[in-house]
Parts: C-alpha cells; sequence; structure tokens
C-alpha cells in the first residue's frame, strides 16, 4: 500500500464518515469522471461551489485516488489478456520487494496482487498475441528474482469491467 495515502478503513473517508450526497458523488465519479461539477451540484441537489468543496476534500483524503480514461485494450492492437499466477519458494520479504519493484517496470503488466493461497501474487496482463505474452513471460516476468513457477490463465471473454466500487 502507498505509504502517502490515508487508511481509509479507519480514517476521516471512512464509509461511516460519509454522508449520502459524498457516496453519491463517488458513484456518480465512477461513472463519469468527467462529469462536471454543475452536473454534479444539480445530482446531490447542492450549490456549486460546496459540491466542489466536498468533491476536493475526497480527493485530499484519498477516496478519490485519480481520474483515468478507460482504454480498450483491442484499440491498441492488445489482443491477449492473461491472469498469472506467480508462486515463490521462499517468502523473504527481500525477494517480495524486489519483485513488486520490478513488477512495477512491466507495462504490460495492468495490476498486480499480493493474494493468499497456493499463489504468492496475481496479475494481469496484456499482449498483442500469443507469442509476445511468451517472450514477456519468459524476458520479463520469470526473470524477476524469487520467480519458481508461474501459471496463467487467459481470458475468453470479459464479462464485468466497470471497476466501480460500491459506495452506497
Amino acid at each position: 500500500m502507498n505509504p502517502s495515502r490515508k487508511n481509509l478503513s479507519t480514517g476521516p473517508a471512512s464509509l461511516s464518515a460519509m454522508d449520502k450526497r459524498d457516496r453519491t458523488l463517488l458513484d456518480l465519479l465512477q461513472q463519469d469522471g468527467r462529469a462536471t461539477n454543475a452536473s454534479l451540484a444539480q445530482a446531490i441537489h447542492m450549490a456549486e461551489a460546496p459540491t466542489w468543496r466536498r468533491v476536493r476534500r475526497l480527493e485530499s483524503l484519498g477516496a478519490i485516488r485519480g481520474y483515468r480514461a478507460v482504454v480498450d485494450p483491442a484499440a491498441l492492437g492488445y489482443e491477449v489478456t492473461a491472469f498469472v499466477h506467480v508462486r515463490f519458494d521462499s517468502h523473504d520479504p527481500a525477494l517480495q520487494q524486489a519483485f513488486e519493484a520490478g513488477v512495477q517496470e512491466i507495462p504490460h503488466v495492468l495490476w498486480c496482487h499480493n493474494v493468499s493461497g497456493a499463489t504468492d501474487f496475481l496479475l494481469c496482463v496484456v499482449a498483442r498475441n500469443l507469442r509476445e505474452y511468451g517472450e514477456l513471460i519468459s524476458a520479463r516476468i520469470r526473470a524477476l528474482r524469487g520467480v519458481t513457477s508461474i501459471e496463467s490463465s487467459f481470458s475468453l471473454k470479459a464479462v464485468k469491467e466497470n471497476g466501480a466500487v460500491p459506495a452506497a
């Protein structure tokens, strides 16, 4: 976890500290990060200035971590999406930190989670084709310190990808 981020489960931006208007703002901004302040204000039945202050407060508390465009990987030629299970034979914290730092340097890794269970990390990786995927696994991911085995599952179809966190 980023040490600069506040712990939202116990901090001032926790769900218990947010009112209905805050949660509605979070829902609306997850649906459309480009929503105007005027449309947000109208939706929560407030004037624009206090609405703007609420959004800024949610940003400063870390409840809103950023805004970005959602890009279709296929539009950039990425036809393969794989979920990669990575295992270590040792749970040495230095190896874990080195792996985490190494993964940050691989743009094809969309996300990486340290998970419980049979594997240590779960990655989502995109590639233009299976050949590129194989090269990426061999040259970049398997080469990271501590990796002892990799198991891949390929996405056949995206069923749900909105990624919105329920705010209500």
